[in-house]
């Protein structure tokens, strides 16, 4: 069974709000690549690597979904990396479709949302304006900074960078997803006193300090694999498709 390439972006573009929400000038949301047009098995993944992709014809995936495509660097000749992965992509009939701050800020199947309620912080509301839109979310909270740093390290199967120079009892725990830590001094001015994201500057950990603020980083790659696989899941009841998970971390 396989489904129409179009009727899954058109539903994608209207779950995400894609014509309306803002991004990076080179995110480039929705449908980056086509493919002849039919769909019989959809990949999810964080990053339109080559190696993500490579990944996904072994798989049989002809529609990758990703957070991070394939743009990135903006405009660039099509020689070396780019034309690698370009030319097995369409040489395989993969179609590629990418959702950046859209999937990030949706509220049931978003990359904050998503960890949030990983973490036990509900109910949560939205937070961090980016460009007239919020893509974060916040939780009011009453707990000790150890037992959500715990929480934290329990979700992640690993120890996790943090700089504990905020509150001991935590009231309000703000999350955004990714490379968000350059931004700590907006989560502050919008009331957090705990701030979890992926990874940031190394400045930011004085800057903490100098806040007054709690500063989680849980990895860039590992807070955003929930909303592509959230994602993928919603295509796959939807259009009665199968989906694959293609997982490769960048440790960041």
């Amino acid at each position: 069974m396989d489904a129409v390439l179009a009727d899954i972006t058109g539903y994608l573009d209207g779950l995400l709000d894609i014509p309306a929400f803002p991004d990076y000038p080179n995110a480039f949301n929705g449908l980056q690549l086509e493919n002849s047009g039919r769909v019989s098995r959809v990949g999810a993944a964080v990053d339109a690597g080559l190696k993500v992709i490579e990944m996904a014809l072994s798989e049989k995936v002809d529609l990758l979904l990703v957070h991070h495509g394939l743009f990135w660097g903006g405009c660039t000749p099509i020689s070396g990396p780019t034309y690698k992965k370009l030319a097995k992509a369409i040489g395989a009939n993969l179609a590629i479709y990418s959702a950046h701050l859209p999937l990030d800020a949706h509220p049931e199947i978003g990359n904050n949302v998503l960890l949030a309620a990983d973490l036990g912080l509900a109910p949560v509301e939205s937070f961090f304006e980016f460009k007239g839109r919020r893509v974060g979310c916040f939780a009011d909270v009453d707990l000790d900074y150890v037992t959500l740093l715990r929480r934290i390290e329990e979700r992640f199967a690993r120890a996790v960078w943090h700089c504990h120079a905020g509150t001991e009892r935590i009231k309000k725990v703000g999350v955004v997803t990714g490379g968000a830590g350059s931004d700590l001094a907006q989560a502050k001015a919008e009331g957090v006193d705990t701030f979890i994201t992926g990874e940031g500057p190394h400045h930011t950990f004085t800057l903490a300090e100098e806040l007054g603020i709690n500063l989680i980083y849980a990895g860039h790659y590992a807070t955003e694999t929930g909303g592509v696989k959230a994602l993928a899941n919603r295509v796959a009841s939807t259009f009665k498709l199968p989906w694959v998970f293609l997982d490769h971390p960048s440790g960041l």
